[in-house]
């Protein structure tokens, strides 16, 4: 791979790893697993880098990597994630240390989220990000009226859980 790809990827996962920090937040738990879960969506980033044609924002297709990553190891989670080994991989990025400790209306949104399947925190996530109807039903690849109609079911949902 020619070093200006390899700088032109690195630079724009360091502007936009706010992102997958947030992603990890969704789907994790623990610090441990929130860095591990950073390290497989950067690594799988880079694998898929070469493909990224910039049809969409790279922001757009990195929403869409991270969160497909997140949800495949969420899933096989119930039995154990393997990361790649990290140090296998060419390139190292300046990684900024996410503050986790936000107030506690924050955490409980959270941990509200997580009770939500997995589709319905990747929507609430890129509804909490101000995505509009037609990002998220790009990224997660529905209609955008059901992106619409999941939304709304799932603002009920989030209330009766924070509001029981």
């Amino acid at each position: 791979m020619n070093k200006d790809l390899e700088h032109q990827f690195v630079t724009e996962l360091e502007d936009n790893q706010n992102i997958v920090h947030k992603v990890c937040t969704l789907y994790t738990h623990t610090k441990d697993a929130h860095d591990d879960l950073f390290q497989e969506i950067t690594i799988q980033l880079w694998k898929a880098y070469p493909k990224f044609r910039g049809d969409a924002k790279f922001s757009t297709w990195m929403y869409r990597v991270a969160l497909n990553t997140a949800i495949t190891l969420y899933r096989k989670s119930k039995k154990r994630i393997d990361a790649q080994n990290y140090d296998s991989v060419i390139f190292k990025i300046k990684a900024d240390e996410y503050d986790g400790t936000q107030e506690e209306q924050l955490r409980l949104m959270y941990k509200a989220i997580r009770e939500l399947g997995d589709i319905d925190k990747a929507l609430v996530f890129m509804y909490l990000e101000n995505k509009n109807y037609a990002e998220i039903s790009e990224i997660l690849g529905i209609t955008e009226v059901n992106a619409r109609v999941k939304m709304n079911r799932i603002k009920t949902k989030l209330r009766t859980i924070l509001n029981p």
